[in-house]
């Protein structure tokens, strides 16, 4: 598509509203501009002092755009001396209009200033209610006298965990259905008790952000008894009962958004800088971050051959949803979907996600594609004219065109684009660089037609109509409560729009004639027999939404239409199997073997009688293990009930299985909770398929940390005899600890230790429990810092006194790099522990794509100071047992048994209950540069090879 682009010259620190532009050509570091395909324009609709740090927005039904501030936001990291005047009354929801209609704001005016506000993130007007998102509290502020002043605060939910955090409560908005849908991020725990006294319990081991995410934990039940971990969709009535998981495992989904069939739509941020993703979210689905009950991270989980995209999502774990677009590095921010025309038809049905790490809107229009979709990626607006000069001119944080942050984007009753834009040198959620809380709004336009604001008339039904048509989600909501509150009277009207040009507005009918009575419910149970695909499709979720689906699922399960069968399954899932056998012996039978959405459909139908589902797969599907077609061995795969393990096993140690069919056979096995299993992958471990017996191998490993610990002895499993050597250091190590031994003596003996490898560790745990006097751990300084195990190198780090000189980054920066030098010295400084490219080993983050992360300054700055700002998921921890014992790592798992990872790579396992002290160190355990030997041309050249863009 060819791009055109919109700008328009501004002062970042202008005091006054901004005025009316034209399209130019500007310099190369105008910040204005925004590139967008040749048929819309831009325009700079608002711009500071009229807001700062917009977060989220909102466009009510006169066209005014509602901003959530985050001028607060992780005020820990702010000086007193850099707040903005308003700072200390709390954050602010502004109002922004253009009265004129000249397609630019000039008024701005504060809604409310509350100390109840710190950094929100979410807000939708609907009516006379404006609903605001800030952790712990979903608050609705109501202005009943018109005033735009609230005369009536409220806290709707509260519980939610992530004060000041960004991985934290999201915006709201109202579904086709007149239900409530919003998402929390990771930073729990979650505990939040609805108006009808329904209790979320949810959590998982992620804490840190912010010194109030001190504690969380996963394995939690809710009130319905299930198991929800991470971030969250949830879904609830306006009144606030209700409340429901729609799908969880996320880590910082920014915002759900709902088309009018009633499909979910989400994009979530990644731990590396490679695996971002936008995707269609399946009702009850796990987006698997975390492991299943939250106590690992995915680093964790993550099996021999699997890359990172894979197991950064649980791709390969049965249970676990597919996770759709992978777009890269990133900070996907806020989604909307656009079912208007004022665009052109050529966009009606495009999802746009905002992406602030990349500076870019993306646009899908998804394809169905079985029971799911395909998500085709483009960009369509950016202040970069094409994706790859993004990072061409990565040598300087300078260029402004990078400080366009796109936070969110809606869409406005006159069926125009609005982007909130944060305007940060770095991405607004690692930190804020930009203390003048600079803030903007684009509105996207086509080109040449001016787009004006619809006067709705709210007392008719003619005007509730065209309220429902609306493009603005929110606006429609409130044609769709008015004519709900008229019933039976409004069914003619209504009906009419199954017939509407806008397939987008037959849809928004059939949602609404299920709740308009009796006659409007029976019409929408004749569409299920439509032979329109679309109207059966909500014709179905309507009736479920209201309760009044179980007559028509054994209808609706033999229907040739995957999408439809796919929501038969997730209607199936609290049905006893009694009353459900008929329609899952449908989903069964027609179901192809490879559609992945109507697997996990199929077992969320079987979820909790897995065992006599698969009873009907072994009858719909028989014949021997080693012979199991695709719907046989993916139904054992994905249901993996007791009973599978010999079949399994079979089909594992088989060499007529093909070599993917022999690894998810395994997986099977490894997600059972037995002790047969635990036989079973032992017994696979001596298997004469080497591959197979290194991947049992692996899986016996893994699992007698977590799912497995206590089914079987394991130190009688796995006994291994002390060597001669690690008992000559435990000997060394009594001479050093023994005050009554001279010091030469004891000196002598910690050197030893220092070169050992077994011994380097021990003399790490005295140190660390303060049992190791300086004077000795001073002179064996050298030698341990050439200690042969990189843990031990990299721990005595933190530790051991060593020599070094203060490395300034905006030196180096200025410096000439020599990157086939810097190549070499990365594979002799960092590969033991990174990745770049097909090198390096897989310790700490992958650095393939670092270069997409950071420009050369913050790259430098995370080599130099590698413990100010440590990557989320590789803290560093220092545990004690109570037999004496120290382990150092990255916390891999949390729960009964504690994982660590050390530097070396090496997991260890330790029982919670043999715990004495657990302590996040405040120091990385990436060495700093000096510990390495490396000078400031050493810097320089690595730091050109990393950054060198390929």
């Amino acid at each position: 598509m060819m791009f055109t682009f919109a700008t328009i010259r501004i002062s970042k620190n202008s005091a006054r509203p901004p005025q009316k532009s034209t399209l130019a050509i500007a310099s190369k570091d105008d910040s204005s501009r925004l590139y967008v395909p040749d048929d819309l324009e831009a325009t700079l609709w608002a711009e500071a002092p009229m807001l700062y740090n917009p977060t989220n927005m909102d466009i009510d039904a006169k066209g005014r755009v509602w901003v959530t501030e985050a001028v607060n936001y992780r005020d820990f990291n702010t000086k007193p001396a850099e707040r903005l005047s308003h700072k200390q009354k709390g954050d602010r929801i502004m109002i922004l209009e253009d009265k004129n209609g000249d397609g630019k704001a000039e008024s701005s005016k504060v809604f409310t200033e509350d100390t109840l506000l710190t950094a929100p993130l979410g807000i939708a007007v609907i009516g006379n209610k404006i609903i605001v998102s800030c952790a712990p509290n979903l608050i609705i502020y109501t202005d009943s006298n018109g005033d735009d002043k609230p005369d009536k605060r409220e806290v709707l939910l509260t519980g939610f965990g992530g004060f000041d955090h960004d991985h934290s409560l999201h915006s709201l908005v109202t579904g086709p259905d007149g239900k409530y849908y919003f998402n929390t991020g990771n930073a729990g725990p979650h505990k939040v008790t609805d108006k009808s006294g329904w209790t979320l319990r949810s959590g998982s081991l992620y804490t840190g952000g912010t010194p109030y995410n001190k504690t969380n934990e996963g394995n939690q039940k809710s009130d319905d008894g299930r198991i929800w971990v991470g971030g969250l969709a949830l879904r609830m009535n306006p009144d606030g009962t209700g409340l429901k998981v729609m799908g969880h495992n996320f880590r910082n989904s920014y915002e759900v958004c709902l088309d009018s069939y009633g499909n979910m739509w989400q994009n979530d941020n990644d731990d590396q800088v490679i695996t971002c993703r936008v995707s269609f979210l399946q009702e009850n689905g796990n987006a698997g971050y975390f492991s299943a009950d939250g106590t690992r991270y995915w680093q964790a989980d993550r099996r021999p051959g699997q890359d990172i995209f894979t197991t950064h999502w649980h791709q390969e774990d049965p249970g676990v949803m597919p996770a759709g677009d992978n777009s890269g590095a990133g900070s996907p921010t806020g989604i909307v979907y656009y079912e208007g025309d004022a665009l052109g038809k050529n966009y009606r049905g495009t999802l746009l996600s905002c992406e602030a790490g990349r500076n870019v809107i993306f646009a899908y229009q998804p394809k169905v594609n079985g029971a799911g979709f395909d998500l085709k990626r483009r960009d369509l607006i950016s202040s970069f004219p094409q994706a790859s000069e993004r990072y061409e001119w990565y040598e300087t944080d300078n260029d402004s065109r990078k400080w366009f942050r796109p936070s969110d984007i809606a869409v406005g009753p006159d069926g125009a684009l609005y982007i909130a834009d944060w305007f940060d040198p770095v991405v607004g959620g690692h930190s804020m660089k930009d203390k003048k809380g600079y803030g903007r709004i684009y509105r996207i336009t086509p080109k040449g037609k001016n787009l004006t604001i619809p006067k709705l008339d709210l007392s008719t039904t003619n005007g509730l109509v065209a309220a429902l048509k609306n493009p603005a989600v929110n606006v429609r909501a409130l044609g769709f409560e008015g004519l709900k509150n008229k019933g039976d009277a409004a069914l003619p009207d209504v009906k009419k729009l199954l017939n509407a040009e806008n397939t987008f507005h037959q849809a928004r009918a059939i949602w609404l004639m299920a709740q308009l009575g009796n006659s409007g419910k029976n019409e929408v149970v004749n569409l299920l027999k439509s032979t329109n695909v679309s109207h059966k499709l909500t014709a179905f979720r309507a009736l479920k939404a209201i309760g009044s689906e179980k007559p028509y699922l054994a209808q609706m399960a033999k229907d040739q239409d995957p999408a439809i069968r796919r929501e038969v399954g997730i209607a199936l899932r609290d049905v006893p199997f009694a009353e459900a056998k008929e329609s899952i012996a449908s989903l069964i039978k027609m179901y192809d073997g490879k559609d992945p959405w109507m697997l996990e459909a199929i077992g969320t139908a079987a979820d909790g009688k897995e065992q006599q589902v698969y009873a009907m797969v072994g009858e719909a599907y028989p014949g021997e293990p080693v012979n199991f077609g695709l719907q046989r061995a993916s139904l054992a795969w994905r249901l993996h009930p007791a009973e599978v393990i010999e079949e399994m096993k079979m089909r594992a140690e088989s060499s007529k299985v093909p070599a993917p069919e022999r690894r998810k056979a395994l997986t099977a096995i490894g997600f059972i909770k037995n002790k047969k299993a635990v036989e079973a992958m032992i017994t696979l471990s001596k298997s004469p398929l080497p591959e197979v017996a290194s991947l049992a191998s692996w899986w016996v490993g893994f699992r007698k940390t977590n799912d497995w610990a206590d089914l079987i002895n394991w130190e009688e499993a796995v006994a291994q005899e002390m060597t001669p050597a690690y008992k000559q250091m435990l000997e060394n190590k009594k001479i050093v600890s023994d005050k009554n031994q001279a010091l030469p003596t004891r000196i002598d003996a910690a050197k030893k230790m220092a070169a050992d490898e077994n011994g380097g560790n021990m003399l790490v745990d005295m140190r660390v429990q303060g049992q190791l006097p300086d004077s000795i751990a001073r002179s064996v300084s050298d030698i341990i810092f050439k200690n042969q195990d990189q843990n031990v190198r990299i721990v005595a780090s933190q530790f051991f006194p060593k020599n070094g000189k203060v490395l300034k980054t905006d030196f180096i920066a200025r410096m000439s790099p020599n990157v086939s030098q810097g190549e070499k010295l990365f594979a002799n400084s960092c590969e033991a522990c990174h990745k770049h490219g097909a090198k390096g080993a897989e310790i700490g983050p992958d650095l393939t794509l670092i270069h997409k992360k950071f420009d050369k300054t913050g790259l430098l700055d995370a080599i130099v100071n590698p413990s100010a700002s440590m990557v989320f998921g590789y803290e560093s921890y220092t545990i004690v047992t109570k037999g004496g014992d120290t382990f150092f790592g990255f916390l891999m798992s949390d729960g009964a048994n504690v994982v660590l990872k050390d530097a070396a790579g090496q997991q260890h396992s330790i029982k919670a209950d043999q715990i004495k002290s657990r302590e996040k160190m405040a120091s990385s355990l990436m060495p700093e540069p000096t510990t390495l030997g490396l000078n400031e041309q050493d810097l320089a050249d690595l730091t050109g090879y990393l950054m060198q863009f390929k």
